[in-house]
């Protein structure tokens, strides 16, 4: 299960405008160059490699060329600042960077600011293309199997790698777990045309990806989601499979009547969706247009365990993820780690034979994440129960997180930019109920004595975070209050705050 398996001349990833096409033969040599190159570099085996890419059919090379040296591929959110950037960069100890044109000039600051890495190619540049020519597509004795290891924030606002342990075995022979996985779960193949009209850096739209070009299917891709586009695009590729977020089925539902039939979706046999809890009505909203093809899965980056839930399944337990048996079992423990009976609501584990991943660098983290009597019980952090067919139910999410358009955001990062604002004397941000984005991210703000607060100061403090952070963590709105809830101790009591906040 690689790519060289199939016809050099089948379609392995195309562009949704059908400008690009990126063959299977091609695919199979330049990963195998870029390979090549890699190790002559030095790379080996558990080195980490870094991509900062947008939607470019070339990142499948990439992920094909790490994952075929044994080295860890992290791909970095370019919507990120550069010092974000590049502390993931750093973080990871990447010996390699692999960097779009489009993000030249972010690559070049997050190389200054990362103190390296010391090997740095550019898709658009020449030096990418240089390399893979001097290098040779004659594959290696072995081909040791590689893994990503992608970052996921942490409360603390900082984001930490999430490494898994690096899999035994040949790529040649050894398909990946999602790859044993997902095409049980939703019968991907050679026949299988796959539309991804979300960013690959996230782990669902790269590990999918990788997924369909190992089993020989399309990848379809999009440079960014619109909702008429991704529409035409089913069309115009007669799209079997494909995979969303929330916050896309919303939009898409919002076009005009006329523009949402004026599309054939009819090819479409699996619509996947995740990240982020959809609405029970916008799911049946979706079901009533494109029909029964709607399946859900609830996971995680950290690749703990999943559940899945099908359409005739969903439509008799509305509102669950799905039963477990498929990578770990469930198990739903008090906060003592006693196992619950079904209907009693907990901490969601997975059991599994051993850890499945640690945070890089941070062990304290990675045991925080296990069970305290038993190691290879892991979780995430999220709250739900089962019922008596275990079906499970989400009933909260990592502690304070916010989900907006399926993407996690940390309030604590917002938080410490706006008390750093002189006019700030405390400050809070919470998620709020948002019809489009799911969770909306709002700033509740005591000011300082003698501050007038009000609409020209809300937008100051939006401007003063967007300044620091990347966009999509500053707040949209900001509410001014005389006095945040803390405790005694000084603990602000965000609970209390967010719950007036849903109660409306």
């Amino acid at each position: 299960m690689h790519p060289g398996a199939y016809d050099p001349a089948r379609p392995a990833v195309v562009t949704a405008d059908g400008t690009r096409t990126l063959s299977y033969g091609r695919l199979e040599e330049r990963s195998l160059r870029l390979a090549d190159h890699l190790r002559a570099a030095g790379l080996r085996r558990g080195d980490h490699l870094a991509l900062l890419c947008d939607n470019d059919p070339r990142a499948l090379e990439v992920y094909w060329a790490a994952l075929r040296s044994g080295l860890y591929l992290t791909a970095v959110n370019h919507h990120l600042s550069a010092d974000e950037a590049a502390y993931i960069v750093r973080d990871c100890g990447a010996e390699a960077l692999v960097v779009s044109g489009s993000l030249a000039d972010m690559g070049e600051r997050v190389r200054e600011l990362a103190g390296g890495p010391p090997h740095v190619l550019g898709l658009d540049d020449g030096s990418y293309d240089k390399a893979l020519d001097a290098a040779s597509a004659v594959p290696p004795h072995r081909q040791p199997l590689g893994s990503d290891m992608l970052y996921s924030s942490g409360t603390t606002g900082r984001p930490k790698g999430i490494k898994p342990a690096l899999p035994e075995g040949d790529v040649r022979e050894q398909p990946t777990t999602y790859t044993v996985v997902f095409q049980a779960m939703y019968g991907f193949g050679q026949d299988t045309v796959y539309l991804c009209p979300a960013p690959i850096y996230h782990a669902a739209p790269l590990r999918f990806c990788g997924v369909v070009t190992a089993l020989g299917g399309t990848v379809i891709l999009m440079e960014s989601f619109d909702a008429e586009e991704a529409l035409a695009a089913v069309e115009r590729h007669r799209v079997t499979h494909s995979q969303w977020v929330p916050t896309m089925f919303v939009r898409m539902l919002k076009l005009p009547a006329e523009v949402r039939s004026r599309y054939d979706t009819s090819s479409m046999k699996v619509a996947i969706h995740a990240a982020a809890p959809c609405p029970v009505e916008i799911k049946r909203r979706m079901m009533e247009w494109w029909g029964p093809v709607l399946y859900e899965y609830y996971a995680s980056t950290e690749g703990n365990g999943i559940t899945f839930i099908s359409p005739e399944e969903w439509l008799r337990k509305p509102g669950s993820v799905g039963r477990d048996g498929f990578l770990g079992n469930l198990r739903i423990c008090d906060e003592e780690g006693r196992v619950l009976p079904a209907g009693e609501t907990g901490t969601v584990y997975f059991e599994r034979d051993e850890p499945p991943f640690r945070y890089h660098g941070d062990e304290d983290r990675t045991r925080a994440a296990q069970h305290p009597e038993h190691p290879n019980w892991t979780t995430t952090g999220d709250i739900g129960h089962v019922d008596e067919d275990g079906y499970l139910f989400l009933t909260d999410r990592r502690a304070f997180m916010i989900i907006s358009g399926g993407v996690n955001v940390y309030p604590q990062e917002a938080e410490d930019v706006l008390v750093l604002h002189p006019a700030v004397a405390d400050a809070a941000v919470v998620g709020v109920p948002d019809a489009e984005m799911g969770e909306a991210v709002k700033a509740v703000v005591q000011v300082e004595p003698g501050i007038t607060p009000g609409p020209e100061l809300a937008r100051e403090l939006i401007d003063f975070t967007c300044e620091r952070l990347s966009h999509y963590k500053a707040p949209r709105t900001v509410d001014f209050t005389e006095r945040l809830p803390r405790t005694p101790t000084g603990k602000l009591a965000k609970a209390r705050l967010r719950e007036a906040y849903r109660r409306g």
